[in-house]
């Protein structure tokens, strides 16, 4: 059975428990619901220990493989500003605008949870809103960095980190390499325990969202398929925004981008995985797009890898919805720290399921939300993450449309028609006529 399909049945079968308990009314079994909530906090604690190493190893070493590619010409430094660009640019039409999407949701008292878990929603709430921008500024760097780890302090540590590996970046080669390879190991070491916690998961959620059913009722479940619904129609007209700027800026028309970006949309859709689609995205991006073989045999697999274009879709609504369940406003400064950490965090998201949301808890505890919200999002995901991976796949191919274009590689209409009609190539009639 699939990851996602045990998490998806761990989260329906901890609401319909959850409810039938309530509908019950018996003082025992609400007692047992309430009981079991610590094995969801474990589960959450345990994904938050390995969150900081994470992060960090993975910056470090994403920003020396930027140095190296850098290297090569003019191409690595182009694409990455290319990506950079797309993130800001999808975080500025999505911040602003969900909000504006939540606030459809019918506003709500506060909810009976767990003991303990209301309090602690309230005092972090109250911490995050009672930091003014003259001190928010003055924490962006750190003057203790391991006591900002400590603390969960999400920004300062990520520029601290972005400093230090530009340090190891320009260091002499043998020290490099050699800090290089500490932080890559590291990371490795830390994906295969975030692994065995994920494996977990299934047992987390359904002790994180049994007594929340227990005590929310019906309303849990219609606020989930809320979210589900405004996270999937988001990243698709996030999606289609991207056919007129390729249009735009990339000079190929959107019938054209439309028609070959359907196959690894497709295969994107099916699998789940942007990873499986990269065979069909080099395809289509050379005989459908007439895009040059240097621009997609770098581009595309680096943005697979590394290129989250759905994070700046994902994280606001998935804090927006966690925020709303549990009451906790998140103001203007809130949003811009998400919105800065999709922009910087986006490279470091590790490829394993559900990674993006881990990096989000020590975000949740910098602008106030409460970390359990996270093992919710996770269960959730399976449907919009569907939708997501298309939008990551499309945002791969529109990036590299728009690096070759940004490069002078205008696309190679020529051959395009000559595809289209089955005329063979200039080169091919020649080899045969010396045959």
């Amino acid at each position: 059975m699939k990851e996602s399909t045990r998490v998806l049945l761990a989260l329906v079968a901890g609401i319909l428990v959850g409810v039938a308990i309530a509908a019950s009314h018996n003082a025992s079994l609400i007692r047992f619901a309430d009981a079991i909530a610590p094995i969801g906090t474990l589960w959450v604690n345990a994904i938050r220990m390995t969150v900081i190493p994470l992060v960090v190893s993975l910056l470090i070493t994403g920003v020396a493989s930027v140095s190296d590619i850098k290297s090569i010409g003019r191409l690595g430094g182009r694409t990455i500003l290319t990506f950079v660009l797309l993130l800001i640019g999808v975080a500025a039409v999505v911040v602003p605008i969900a909000p504006a999407i939540f606030a459809l949701l019918p506003p709500h008292g506060p909810l009976q949870l767990p003991a303990g878990a209301m309090e602690a929603a309230k005092e972090l709430s109250e911490q995050g809103q009672a930091q003014t921008f003259s001190t928010w500024l003055v924490s962006l760097l750190p003057a203790n960095p391991v006591a900002a780890a400590a603390n969960g302090a999400m920004m300062p540590l990520i520029l601290f980190t972005l400093l230090l590996a530009l340090a190891i970046a320009r260091s002499p080669e043998t020290s490099r390499e050699t800090l290089t390879r500490f932080f890559r190991a590291l990371s490795e070491a830390m994906l295969i325990l975030v692994r065995w916690i994920i494996l977990a998961a299934p047992l987390g959620i359904f002790a994180l969202v049994l007594p929340l059913a227990v005590h929310a009722g019906a309303m849990l479940a219609g606020a989930i398929g809320f979210y589900v619904v405004a996270y999937s129609v988001v990243s698709i007209v996030v999606t289609l925004l991207l056919y007129p700027v390729v249009a735009i800026f990339g000079r190929i028309p959107m019938r054209r981008f439309a028609r070959g970006a359907l196959p690894p949309q497709l295969i994107a859709f099916s699998s789940s995985s942007s990873i499986a689609s990269l065979p069909a995205l080099i395809e289509t991006a050379e005989k459908n797009l007439g895009l040059p073989k240097r621009v997609t045999g770098f581009v595309l697999p680096l943005a697979v890898s590394t290129f989250k274009i759905a994070g700046p879709v994902s994280w606001p609504i998935g804090a927006l919805f966690v925020g709303w369940f549990y009451g906790v406003p998140l103001s203007a400064g809130s949003l811009a720290t998400i919105a800065f950490a999709t922009v910087f965090l986006a490279f470091a998201v590790p490829g394993i399921p559900r990674g993006a949301f881990i990096m989000l808890t020590p975000l949740f505890l910098a602008i106030g939300l409460p970390p359990e919200g996270i093992g919710i999002l996770i269960a959730v995901d399976a449907i919009p993450d569907v939708f997501a991976t298309v939008l990551n796949t499309t945002g791969d191919l529109a990036a590299a449309a728009l690096v070759a274009r940004s490069c002078n590689d205008s696309v190679d209409n020529t051959s395009l028609d000559r595809t289209a009609t089955g005329e063979p190539e200039p080169n091919e009639i020649v080899a045969h006529e010396r045959s």
